[in-house]
């Protein structure tokens, strides 16, 4: 009987751009794991930085969105 692991599913989840603060839904898909990626906002077309985790422990995921533009001085 297969399992029923909620953190291995397909979620649609709602952001902000970090650089227009335009909202965005996107699919969040934990079935391969821990992952650093881009994708671009379709308001502004600038690039957003995910970085998404999988907390097996706790069952859930993890997301970081940002702008990916730090300076460091």
């Amino acid at each position: 009987m297969p399992q029923d692991n909620s953190v291995h599913k397909i979620k649609e989840q709602k952001i902000s751009c970090p650089h227009c603060g335009h909202h965005i839904f996107i699919a969040l898909d934990s079935s391969a794991g821990d992952q650093d990626y881009y994708d671009e906002c379709p308001a502004c077309c600038n690039d957003i930085h995910l970085n998404l985790h999988i907390d097996e422990y706790h069952q859930k995921i993890q997301l970081a969105v940002d702008s990916d533009d730090e300076q460091i001085f």
